[in-house]
């Protein structure tokens, strides 16, 4: 094996974790909560090591961190991993997260309990092996690897429509995985035309596809990553699958899988098809922004507490494909800043929630009332979680969603170029781009209206219902478990920068290596151009050539 073994040490700990847990047995729960917390723990600790060995100058993948070794040497498949500036606050995300989930379900798990930390711990194996897979077939593998666990924990430890809810989330998966599968086969067959045929993602960044290839290999692997965001209107098995799942099940899915299907978006559909990023940019830059007013709209329509934070995902993640499609190096490091703030801040809000579920277990808005003089402790922290998530200054969700929505502001500056011969071209990408970024707007809010009428209906006003006289606040265990999401709420909304600087080499290199592409697919009468000839344009100097004779 060449390169360092840390990666692959951090992607099948869990896994031993999982395996070391089949043999303990059922009734000892107690050793199974251990065990499970355990390996997450040194999960994490293991992880750290990336961060502060990271090379924040280097702007592909970092050289001491990279993997490779042989895997299925007749197909051309090989374990390979690495690590950049892309992956990197998500993989940590991922094993932060992982040890909170598991320590929070103490109480709200309690039939079954091997089975869940198995599936858990399984499943954190399938996420960060999709982070760091630069092998296709390897990535798929972690890909569906992720499905099997939470279809579990959906199924048997959810609420009473749990079946419905998990055969909707089934479906919707894995249509869109096998289209990418038929997608990862045809690139396979297409790097065997100059050589041996193989998954490597650096081998398949040197194919040449022609552009009705890249539109049909884009469709097939942004239906997949979209499903999984989820994309309005791709979104209608997410409410379902957050209200049924435990409350562990939620945590993982909104703080960690959602952000699976915008970080293939940057991985592979962008860098490996550019001029059909170009070509479905205006689509997915509309659908962005009604997924971003219509989730905040159906939030505020909710009286359940729980499917109004799973709408508000539907919203938050909108804000995501915006920065990512707008395709500039501020707006896509908001938005890669934005998937780690929203598994915080979403998260901590289903923890939450979780907890007043356990003491009243009921959801509904209406249930509740005045309970702030019951629970001072869990009201201030939902409050705070709740400032967070609205994008209040100081907070993580104002750093995320400014730089977003500003990247995107300065996308559309340049309404109107000067032609060759001194007329004015408008922009239709650019126009387009100003009024959906004036939309995308009032996201925010939305967002601070169905939020602060939530927390005021629930925690404010005076106790119409008995039993929350009687509430209990939280307990040392339950503190504990939400002081980690609340600290880092504010550290990344007071320091931001020292979460930005480890993206911006490859988010530059990213930008810089496809937005000419995809800038003349999807605006070509910018630079007088024909559509033929903007189509084979793809050379980032052909391009500045294009713009310097305009």
């Amino acid at each position: 094996m060449e390169g360092s073994h840390l990666l692959t040490l951090v992607v099948t700990l869990p896994l031993v974790g999982a395996m070391l847990l089949a043999f303990v047995p059922k009734e000892q729960e107690t050793a199974h909560r251990a065990i499970g917390a355990t390996f997450a723990v040194l999960t994490f600790l293991l992880s750290i090591p990336l961060l502060t060995g990271f090379d924040a100058t280097v702007a592909g993948f970092q050289p001491d961190y990279r993997v490779s070794a042989e895997w299925i040497a007749a197909m051309g498949a090989s374990w390979e991993l690495g690590i950049d500036g892309i992956s990197l606050w998500i993989i940590l995300l991922t094993t932060f997260l992982t040890p909170i989930i598991l320590i929070g379900s103490h109480s709200s798990i309690t039939k079954r309990v091997r089975e869940f930390t198995i599936a858990m711990l399984v499943l954190e194996t399938g996420m960060l092996g999709a982070l760091v897979a630069t092998d296709l077939l390897l990535f798929y593998l972690f890909w569906e690897m992720m499905l099997i666990p939470m279809y579990l924990l959906i199924g048997i430890w959810g609420g009473k429509e749990r079946r419905r809810a998990t055969i909707k989330f089934v479906i919707y998966t894995i249509v869109g995985s096998l289209l990418m599968l038929v997608g990862i086969i045809f690139l396979y067959i297409k790097t065997g035309e100059t050589g041996a045929p193989s998954f490597s993602y650096a081998a398949i960044l040197e194919i040449t596809l022609t552009d009705t290839e890249q539109i049909w290999l884009f469709a097939a692997f942004a239906l997949a990553f979209c499903i999984k965001v989820p994309l309005f209107p791709f979104h209608t098995w997410l409410p379902d699958a957050h209200t049924q799942a435990p409350t562990a099940g939620s945590v993982v899915l909104a703080g960690v899988l959602l952000k699976m299907g915008t970080y293939g978006l940057l991985r592979f559909a962008l860098p490996l098809f550019p001029h059909a990023m170009g070509e479905f940019s205006p689509v997915i830059l509309v659908l962005s922004v009604i997924g971003i007013v219509y989730g905040a709209l159906v939030a505020y329509a909710q009286g359940d507490v729980k499917k109004l934070v799973a709408y508000s995902s539907v919203s938050h993640l909108g804000f995501v494909m915006l920065g990512i499609v707008a395709l500039n190096g501020r707006a896509v490091e908001g938005a890669i800043l934005q998937m780690v703030n929203h598994g915080i801040s979403t998260g901590a809000l289903f923890l939450l929630v979780g907890i007043v579920y356990e003491r009243r277990h009921t959801r509904k808005i209406s249930d509740f009332g005045g309970i702030g003089a019951s629970m001072p402790v869990f009201t201030t922290l939902f409050i705070i979680v709740t400032m967070s998530s609205i994008g209040l200054p100081g907070t993580n969700g104002f750093a995320g969603e400014f730089m977003i929505l500003s990247g995107s502001f300065f996308d559309a500056l340049p309404l109107s170029p000067e032609a060759a011969d001194g007329t004015l071209v408008s922009s239709s990408w650019a126009m387009l781009m100003l009024v959906m970024s004036i939309i995308a707007t009032t996201g925010v809010v939305l967002g601070a209206i169905y939020m602060l009428s939530m927390v005021r209906r629930v925690f404010f006003g005076p106790i119409v219902h008995e039993a929350n006289k009687s509430l209990k606040d939280m307990s040392l265990r339950e503190t504990l478990v939400l002081a980690p999401l609340i600290a880092f709420i504010f550290i990344i909304g007071l320091f931001p920068a020292a979460f930005t600087v480890p993206m911006e080499a490859s988010v530059a290199k990213l930008v810089l290596d496809t937005r000419p592409a995809v800038e003349l697919a999807r605006d070509a009468e910018r630079y007088n151009l024909k559509p033929q000839v903007a189509n084979e344009t793809h050379a980032l100097g052909e391009i500045r050539v294009a713009k310097g004779a305009k």
